[in-house]
């Protein structure tokens, strides 16, 4: 019964992770992570958790990457414009 709650545990921390991985990065990467670690035993609902993990891993490292890269382009540009006073 406890490996049955612990694959459902990570089925749902996948689910989790790629929507939270939309909108909180960090909290969607932590999630799948997390929910890696709750699908050690082998069955159908095992295999599916780990590939929506992966898949939130995915989605949150691409969203922080996306958020960091157009924080240091935007704070680029507001640095230099006000470099350049007339």
């Amino acid at each position: 019964m406890a490996e049955k709650d612990l694959n459902q545990t990570g089925y749902v921390l996948g689910i989790l992770s790629i929507i939270f991985g939309l909108v909180s990065p960090l909290a969607g990467l932590a999630m799948g992570i997390i929910g890696l670690f709750h699908t050690k035993h082998k069955s159908e609902l095992t295999r599916k958790s780990k590939i929506l993990n992966i898949i939130g891993i995915i989605v949150s490292v691409i969203v922080l990457a996306l958020a960091i890269v157009v924080s240091y382009t935007r704070s680029g540009s507001a640095l230099s414009s006000s470099l350049v006073t007339p």
